[in-house]
């Protein structure tokens, strides 16, 4: 595939303050990525550096093999051939929405622009709609037209920016499939930015998970649960908690809930003192264990309750449950561990005192 964006080795000052530390990445054609990560972590900040709104103090963004951002320069962002599509849409409400979407058609004329328009409109299922004002339509329907006025001037990129965090959940779910599907059918490639991990997971083809302006992990969204590359993404990444261990040998690691045995080997050495991570769906409901938990909490997800389990030691984990073995508060339940293999990190040492 050939490469569409990339960024190497950025930062971005913020009066003294690094907003962005050495970030790089890049983008193939027709891919769909998403930056991920808590409030304040820099997403936005890296959207706006690639769209040109932010000015980059070290490193370079380049868009279809050319330089858009550097030191001392940042092309224009109505230079660059990128699409945005805001959190708010940004929508004129005195514009019709086929005005709203051939608003940035410059050198066009109106029959042109109109043709355009209508195409757009269609592509995003709203071909009867052209004529309505952006108060005549649903939170969906802004969202869908905010898209075909990015899409309209055949852009190379297209950012969006937190778009669907004002629609309620159903809708964010259902609208943020139908955007990929639009992106993937006319090749376009996309960078989303959000808080959310399902959003991200739903629409990524990869995900950059950033914390305190740094990138942690790029990587697939099924790496990204499986194999997360450090603690903070493990945790932040998916529900899950960690156990205590000491490595046994470098295959298996002794724990309060029995031995563990992965699939890998292991850089440390026997009596390293580990935390294992443990997923929901790495407990599995089992009548007939030994290992039992008392339910202190629970959650109905519709095919799926998770419950959280405090076990016979002491420890609590979290368990899902296929939603007809709905039991109560209280109640003790038997458990097994399927772990296909095993996410640990080694604890930081302590230092001894003088």
């Amino acid at each position: 595939m050939n490469s569409l964006l990339n960024v190497k080795n950025i930062e971005v000052h913020y009066q003294g303050h690094r907003a962005l530390d050495d970030v790089s990445f890049h983008i193939n054609q027709g891919s769909l990525v998403s930056i991920l990560g808590p409030s304040g972590c820099g997403k936005t900040t890296l959207l706006r550096a690639i769209a040109g709104f932010e000015s980059i103090t070290r490193g370079e963004i380049d868009l279809s093999h050319r330089c858009i951002s550097r030191s001392g320069f940042t092309l224009p962002p109505e230079q660059r051939r990128i699409g945005m599509v805001f959190q708010d849409y940004a929508l004129f409400p005195h514009l019709t929405v086929s005005e709203n979407v051939s608003f940035g058609l410059r050198g066009l004329g109106k029959k042109e622009k109109t043709v355009i328009a209508d195409s757009m409109l269609e592509l995003v299922g709203l071909a009867q709609l052209g004529r309505r004002y952006p108060h005549e339509l649903s939170g969906g329907q802004q969202q869908r037209v905010a898209l075909a006025r990015a899409l309209a001037p055949k852009p190379d990129l297209i950012l969006m920016d937190e778009p669907f965090s004002n629609l309620d959940v159903d809708l964010r779910e259902r609208l943020s499939t139908e955007v990929r599907d639009i992106l993937k059918h006319q090749g376009i490639t996309g960078v989303l930015v959000t808080h959310d991990q399902n959003e991200a997971f739903a629409m990524a083809d990869h995900i950059g998970v950033m914390q305190h302006g740094q990138l942690q992990q790029w990587d697939t969204p099924f790496n990204l649960y499986h194999e997360p590359a450090n603690r903070f993404v493990a945790d932040f990444i998916g529900k899950g908690i960690f156990l205590p261990g000491v490595m046994d040998s470098h295959e298996a690691i002794r724990t309060e809930i029995g031995l563990l045995q992965g699939n890998r080997a292991y850089p440390w050495g026997q009596g390293t003192e580990v935390d294992i991570l443990i997923r929901p769906d790495d407990i599995v409901p089992n009548p007939n264990s030994g290992l039992r938990g008392r339910i202190t909490a629970k959650a109905f997800k519709g095919a799926e309750i998770l419950y959280t389990l405090k076990l016979e030691t002491g420890s609590t984990v979290l368990s899902l449950f296929p939603s007809h073995m709905d039991h109560e508060l209280g109640e003790t339940v038997g458990v097994d561990l399927n772990l296909e293999h095993i996410v640990a990190f080694a604890r930081p040492q302590r230092l001894s005192g003088c």
